[in-house]
């Protein structure tokens, strides 16, 4: 009996102690429950990215003639490369970050100016071909590029024209100038239209005023003088007949005064005899070349002007012996279509067509189809 009550008595006691021990896990919660919880920390902002190009400045590159507003992170690139068996001297001034525009000054030199090998009209062409080569590559990997005038503006007595260009995803302008020592290419791409940025851009580009002709003219008829007027001191004769027999007739001085390369005018004044020899090429006919097309080493495609009908234009053209287009001319095809078609005909080059060891001039004609894009 007395058992019985030891067992009971202990039962109630572990009873007891669990109901306790239950009632303080049920509190400890609620008094923790009552200390405040800390404040979650605040979630930072990531840094702002820096406007493109929030720092300018005015560079003036060594042996350059130019000066031209360029944001501070621009990097410039020295090199040369082949043209038509010629190298040229490239000087690339370019800013290009990951994303967003692309604004680039390319000087160029290495096609001399010779008005009597080529005129201006071709040198320009020329440069205008050899940057399409040398500038895309430069913001794009394997690009598909078109480069189309749209103006002619002479720019501080120079030749200039503008140009629009699309580079793979990239749109913008090119204003192209030539002077006697360089070519200039300056290059704005962007993503989309920014008139604000292309203004600062291109508008901050300056080069010297070109050098009156007259002031060239007068100093190189100078020399031819002075050389008579030594002879006429030595030998004793009159002033003028000597500078007949050395220079020859009148229109040999005229040429001499149009060159634009100094020494090249001191060797025609050293070898006059050699004038003769020079203009009898210039006597042969051109050979015709038929339909020129597939001759063509460069054939730029025009674009189709918006709402016109689609046709073929066809387009005669002189290509001198350099493979440059000196001469085109539409002679078929709708009148709104001769413009294009033309420009790109210009702009064309060809091999040098070669006929008994001397290379000589091609006459010849383009065909340009005119086709509505799909």
């Amino acid at each position: 009996m007395y058992f019985r009550r030891s067992v009971w008595s202990l039962a109630i006691l572990l009873l007891a102690a669990t109901s306790l021990s239950s009632v303080a896990q049920t509190r400890s919660p609620a008094k923790t429950s009552k200390k405040p919880s800390p404040a979650p920390a605040a979630v930072q902002p990531p840094p702002a990215e820096p406007a493109v190009w929030e720092s300018w400045d005015t560079m003036r590159p060594e042996k350059e003639d130019f000066s031209v507003l360029m944001p501070k992170d621009a990097s410039t690139e020295i090199t040369t490369f082949e043209y038509h068996k010629m190298e040229l001297n490239a000087r690339l001034y370019m800013s290009a970050p990951t994303t967003g525009p692309v604004v680039a000054v390319a000087s160029m030199s290495g096609i001399k100016s010779n008005p009597a090998a080529y005129s201006d009209f071709e040198r320009f062409n020329s440069y205008v071909d050899a940057f399409k080569q040398f500038f895309p590559p430069k913001v794009r990997k394997d690009p598909v590029t078109k480069l189309i005038i749209t103006s002619t503006k002479p720019f501080h007595g120079y030749t200039g024209r503008i140009y629009k260009i699309t580079v793979g995803d990239l749109n913008g302008t090119v204003n192209a100038y030539v002077t006697r020592k360089r070519f200039y290419a300056i290059a704005i791409l962007n993503t989309g239209k920014d008139d604000a940025l292309e203004e600062k851009f291109l508008g901050s580009f300056v080069i010297p005023d070109k050098p009156p002709e007259q002031n060239i003219a007068a100093a190189e008829t100078t020399e031819p003088n002075a050389i008579a007027q030594s002879e006429n001191n030595e030998q004793g004769r009159p002033r003028r007949k000597p500078r007949v027999e050395t220079e020859g007739s009148t229109p040999a001085t005229a040429t001499v005064n149009t060159q634009e390369d100094n020494t090249e005018i001191g060797n025609s004044q050293a070898q006059p005899g050699s004038q003769n020899s020079s203009q009898t090429p210039q006597k042969k006919a051109p050979i015709s070349g038929g339909v020129l097309n597939g001759k063509a080493i460069y054939l730029p495609t025009p674009d189709m002007p918006p709402g016109e009908k689609a046709g073929v234009v066809m387009v005669q053209v002189l290509v001198d012996e350099q493979g440059s287009v000196i001469d085109a001319k539409a002679v078929s095809g709708p009148p709104n279509l001769h413009g294009p078609a033309v420009n790109a005909a210009r702009l064309a080059r060809f091999l040098p067509t070669v006929l008994s060891g001397e290379p000589v001039k091609v006459s010849g004609t383009l065909a340009y189809n005119f086709v509505h894009s799909n």
